[in-house]
């Protein structure tokens, strides 16, 4: 079955590629700027293509992909080239790949709730029972949860992130109660003991479930949207302060190892349709994390040249083309170590004890 994920992986990962590229592709064009190589995958090219401008490729790593524009890492006196168009234009060639990432996530939240039964609300429906901890502690049946801990409830899912940051089973709930909105200082969660020995939350009520119509589709999405793009962003934060440390992290390997997991949950007992559904959601996290990593000042992404490219615009005169390729290439081996570093661990994950 590990074959199957691979593919599986290869299909995922080709698909945010295309679009990310096509991006850039797209806006270039569209800016009037000479591609002269559109390539999907790295390393020695298996397939090429192409009697205009224009070469296609298809590299023989299925992990990324490039499109090479003429004047774009050196100076070139064609009145088409990349180095001769203004900022504003660069800029949003530059962007476009990020920003075509971010709709393909959206676009497929929409595909996803619009097939879904029923869309999750963050309304108390009911509690398990009368004496539910979060019920004695306060909450109510009714109640419109909007924020845990201080942070802003776009939708379920944000919820059940605070959830897992617990500490101590208490949360502090902000609530719209009867129209009025309410502060809930000490709401109480019962544990259990988890399989491996840790412990958890028993959540102890539901939630109202909405229709499935046009304007709770789109609002729906575009909540969860801001959602997913937000918990990446706190995620990098805590990654920063420490929180997390790099073995937490996942490459190509964990990513494989992820999507056998949840394509495998057919075999224990979850129905097909729900499988794609949370496939789809995890290939949702994907895309749109790799938009915002993407975004990120970091030399060798597109942020860092997106940075460049607003300080030309201040100071009215570019960086020196060697100097700004240098830094690039030294972001990407950088990038590039941290890769191999992060696939080591996930290596490590797959063996017993390997989890470090």
């Amino acid at each position: 079955m590990i074959a199957v994920y691979i593919i599986i992986a290869i299909l995922v990962f080709s698909v945010i590629i295309i679009i990310h590229e096509a991006g850039h592709f797209t806006a270039a064009k569209l800016c009037g700027v000479r591609v002269n190589e559109f390539s999907i995958g790295m390393g020695p090219k298996l397939l090429k293509w192409g009697k205009g401008e224009t070469k296609y490729c298809i590299g023989a790593l299925p992990l990324g992909g490039y499109v090479a524009m003429e004047g774009e890492d050196e100076s070139s006196q064609d009145p088409r080239a990349f180095n001769r168009k203004p900022v504003w234009q660069r800029l949003i060639i530059v962007c476009a790949g990020a920003f075509m990432n971010l709709v393909l996530g959206f676009v497929i939240l929409i595909i996803v709730t619009s097939f879904s039964d029923g869309i999750t609300s963050t309304k108390v429906a009911q509690f398990y029972s009368d004496d539910a901890p979060s019920h004695l502690s306060g909450l109510e049946e009714g109640d419109e949860i909007v924020r845990v801990n201080g942070l802003r409830v776009f939708c379920d899912a944000d919820i059940s992130y605070q959830f897992q940051l617990d500490e101590d089973r208490t949360f502090e709930f902000e609530v719209i109660r009867n129209g009025q909105r309410l502060t809930l200082p000490a709401v109480y969660f019962d544990g259990k003991e988890m399989d491996d020995g840790t412990s958890g939350l028993v959540i102890d009520f539901y939630v109202l479930g909405e229709k499935v119509t046009p304007g709770s589709v789109l609002s729906y999405s575009a909540r969860k949207f801001v959602s997913v793009g937000r918990m990446i962003w706190l995620t990098l934060f805590d990654l920063l302060r420490g929180r997390y440390k790099i073995n937490d992290l996942s490459g190509p390997v964990g990513i494989v190892n992820a999507i056998g997991d949840v394509v495998g949950e057919t075999a224990h007992g979850v129905k097909f349709g729900e499988m794609i559904s949370n496939l789809m959601n995890f290939i949702v996290f994907i895309t749109i994390n790799i938009g915002i990593f993407n975004l990120l000042p970091i030399p060798a992404l597109d942020g860092s040249r997106a940075l460049f490219l607003i300080i030309e615009g201040i100071r009215r005169k570019p960086l020196k083309p060697e100097v700004e390729g240098m830094i690039h290439t030294v972001g990407f081996m950088l990038l590039m170590g941290l890769m191999l570093i992060v696939t080591v661990f996930d290596i490590m994950k797959l063996f017993p004890g390997g989890s470090a």
